[in-house]
C-alpha cells in the first residue's frame, strides 16, 4: 500500500475525478504541490487518455493556487518514472515546483541536472 493512499483529508487542496492535490510534505520551494493519482498507478506511462487530459488542467490548477500565494518567476514540472530515474513512490505523482530568481546560484539546465554533470552545457 503507497503512503498516498494513506493521505489525511484535510490535506488535499484540490480533487479532481482521477487525481488530488496536496502541498508537498518535504517541499523544494514555498508553495511546492503534488498531483497524485486517485488509484494506485505506478507511473506517467500507466496513465490513461481521460488521466493525462485531467492532469494537464491540474497541472494548470496547481499553478493558480501557488499564484495566490506568491509569485514564482518560473516552475519546475516533475515526474520520476522508475526506481533508477529516482522514484521512491511507487505511486503515480506530480511534482509542480515554484522557482525563484535567486533560489540556485545558476539555475541554468534545469532538469538536466538529474544526472550529475550534465546540466551545464
Amino acid at each position: 500500500m503507497s503512503v498516498f493512499s494513506n493521505i489525511e483529508e484535510n490535506r488535499i487542496i484540490h480533487q479532481g475525478k482521477y487525481f488530488f492535490l496536496i502541498k508537498d510534505g518535504y517541499p523544494v520551494s514555498p508553495g511546492h504541490i503534488l498531483i497524485i493519482s486517485n488509484k494506485e498507478k505506478l507511473d506517467y506511462f500507466e496513465l490513461d487518455k481521460n488521466e493525462l487530459k485531467e492532469l494537464t488542467e491540474l497541472i494548470h490548477k496547481a499553478k493558480e493556487i501557488i499564484e495566490t500565494e506568491s509569485k514564482p518567476d518560473g516552475y519546475n514540472i516533475g515526474m520520476n518514472c522508475g526506481e533508477v530515474a529516482g522514484q521512491s513512490v511507487m505511486h503515480f505523482h506530480c511534482h509542480v515546483i515554484p522557482r525563484f530568481k535567486g533560489d540556485m546560484q545558476n539555475p541554468k539546465g534545469g532538469v538536466r541536472h538529474c544526472v550529475e554533470g550534465k546540466g551545464n552545457y
